[in-house]
């Protein structure tokens, strides 16, 4: 299960990143919600992979694995920030696609 979810994190990450890398704003705003989702996988993850495990009981009362409660908390807020952030992102590509009349990155445009 740990070489799946590495592998997914892994994908994520490089889609996100060659995306990124493109010349086009959509594109690098796709890229950042990829590596936005990448980042709350790993977060997700942090918190161990046991299937059925309480997350809040003590130690002394827990007889298998338990799961920290934490990352799950930061997944959810990162979720919140990652939505904010790729709403601004969109709206200033689609100002900077207004006001230039083309969507490349470096503003001077170019063949489509």
């Amino acid at each position: 299960m740990e070489v799946l979810a590495a592998c997914t994190v892994a994908v994520l990450v490089a889609c996100g990143v060659y995306l990124l890398l493109r010349g086009r704003t959509f594109s690098v705003v796709v890229g950042l919600s990829l590596l936005s989702y990448a980042v709350n996988l790993f977060l997700f993850f942090t918190g161990r992979l046991a299937g059925g495990a309480p997350p809040l009981v003590s130690r002394a009362a827990a007889e298998g694995p338990i799961v920290d409660p934490l990352p799950q908390a930061l997944v959810l807020t990162a979720i919140v920030i990652g939505f904010g952030m790729t709403a601004f992102v969109l709206i200033l590509a689609l100002r900077a696609r207004g006001e230039l009349g083309n969507d490349h990155v470096d503003g001077k445009g170019g063949k489509p």
